[in-house]
């Protein structure tokens, strides 16, 4: 048979594919938000009609993006079918988190290359600030020993999976098993740099990043200085950069 013409949609055609993918988008987003949830649930929310929403529930589970789950009972049911749930699936997590990705990297790079990597610093500096004005007035309010675990504790509600353990030194190391922005930032060190600092600034002690999921490592590692090492270390830094200006006199 031999190859036939290009065909070539009307603009009315491919503004209606644009259109149907478009709420495809907004089917997963809610489910990824809002799930696990009924197609009932679904049509109301977006004011689609039963048939609309089951033609493109039945599109993300043929790709993947979402599975069916059979809803447990709760108190007492009649004899109908059980409700049906969906739910967004590993597949359709991910999907999003390289869109963001995508979409945030190139935004980075517009930015580095019409202004330079101080604008891509100071762009993080910016980002990173948020959590510090959130967290800022709670950590001033915790015991010193306490900050660690509840720094661990308030990143883990972003979604960062983080947790706190003690170390043989009277430090503690703070872990972060899970980066949302690990594709960006391992083209973008100064994301990594910015976080390191707020974490210091929020804990009142001197922190040290061990390792980075960007940079290839299974999770992020924080070293966080005692407080009491710190405050014994002080003096001594003091003294010592005393000296130094005497003796450049």
């Amino acid at each position: 048979m031999g190859q036939g013409n290009p065909v070539h949609l009307g603009p009315g055609v491919s503004a209606q594919i644009t259109a149907e993918r478009g709420t495809r988008a907004r089917v997963a987003r809610l489910i990824l938000e809002h799930g696990p949830v009924t197609a009932a649930s679904l049509g109301e929310r977006l004011g689609l009609t039963p048939a609309a929403v089951r033609r493109h529930l039945d599109a993300l589970l043929c790709d993947g993006m979402i599975e069916s789950r059979t809803a447990r009972p709760r108190g007492q049911r009649g004899r109908g079918r059980p409700a049906k749930l969906f739910a967004i699936t590993d597949d359709g997590r991910s999907a999003f988190v390289h869109a963001y990705d995508d979409l945030a990297g190139s935004a980075l790079r517009f930015l580095a290359e019409r202004l330079g990597d101080e604008a891509v610093s100071e762009f993080a500096q910016a980002q990173i600030s948020g959590l510090v004005s959130r967290l800022e007035q709670l950590m001033r309010e915790v015991p010193a020993d306490q900050r660690v675990r509840v720094l661990a504790e308030a990143l883990s509600a972003e979604g960062y999976a983080a947790s706190s353990t003690k170390t043989g030194q009277g430090g503690e190391q703070l872990c972060q098993h899970h980066c949302p922005v690990a594709h960006v930032a391992a083209a973008f060190p100064q994301l990594c740099e910015a976080e390191t600092e707020a974490f210091g600034q929020l804990l009142g002690t001197p922190v040290q990043r061990l390792a980075t999921i960007a940079n290839g490592d299974g999770v992020c590692t924080t070293h966080v200085s005692s407080h009491a090492l710190a405050a014994r270390q002080a003096p001594t830094q003091i003294s010592s950069t005393s000296t130094s200006k005497e003796s450049g006199r």
